[in-house]
C-alpha cells in the first residue's frame, strides 16, 4: 500500500486515524545502524510499524524489526517520542494517519539480513553514510536525535 508523507504541509489531507507505532534504531557492535528501503515509498527508513493489540511497545519494535529486516533485536533504550499533528501519512486506501511513534534503541542478537514484502533492501550503514541516503524528514530526525544521544519528545 503506497504512502505519501506530509510534514508541516498546509496542503496535507486531514488525519482520520491515530495509531501507536514503534521504530527501532538498531546499532551493531561496530556502531553501524540497520536500515531498510521501504516498498511503499522507496525511501530508506528504520524498521518499525504499528503496535498490535496484546503486545507491548518493545514487543512491537522487536517484531517489526524481525519481520522487515530478518534481524532479531533486544530493546535497550529509547531515542524519543514523535507525535507531531503536522506529520501525517496518506495511504492509497484513504487512511490518513497522524504520527504517533516511539523510537526505540536496540541491539542485534541474531538473525540474518533479509528483505520482506515491506522492504526491497536491508543494509548496515555508518552514521555518516546515512547523511546522503534518501529518507523522509521524520526518519532523519530520529537518526539525528539518536546521534545526539539524548531522548527527545516531539
Amino acid at each position: 500500500m503506497p504512502r505519501r508523507d506530509y510534514e508541516d504541509d498546509p496542503n496535507a489531507p486531514k488525519a482520520n486515524s491515530l495509531v501507536p507505532a514503534a521504530s527501532v534504531v538498531v546499532v551493531g557492535d561496530d556502531g553501524r545502524v540497520l536500515l531498510q528501503r521501504r516498498t511503499d515509498n522507496g525511501m530508506w527508513a528504520l524498521p518499525g510499524g504499528k503496535m498490535e493489540i496484546g503486545e507491548s511497545l518493545a514487543d512491537c519494535g522487536v517484531r517489526e524489526t524481525l519481520e522487515e529486516t530478518g534481524i532479531q533485536v533486544d530493546i535497550t533504550g529509547i531515542v524519543g517520542t514523535y507525535t507531531s499533528p503536522g506529520h501525517v501519512f496518506a495511504y492509497d486506501d484513504g487512511e490518513v494517519r497522524q504520527e504517533f511513534s516511539i523510537c526505540l534503541l536496540g541491539r542485534p542478537v541474531g538473525g540474518r539480513i533479509a528483505v520482506s514484502d515491506e522492504s526491497t533492501e536491508v543494509a548496515w550503514f555508518t552514521p555518516e553514510q546515512t547523511d546522503d541516503l534518501p529518507m523522509v524528514a521524520s526518519i532523519r530526525k530520529r537518526l539525528t536525535d539518536w546521534r545526539a544521544g539524548a531522548p527527545v519528545v516531539r
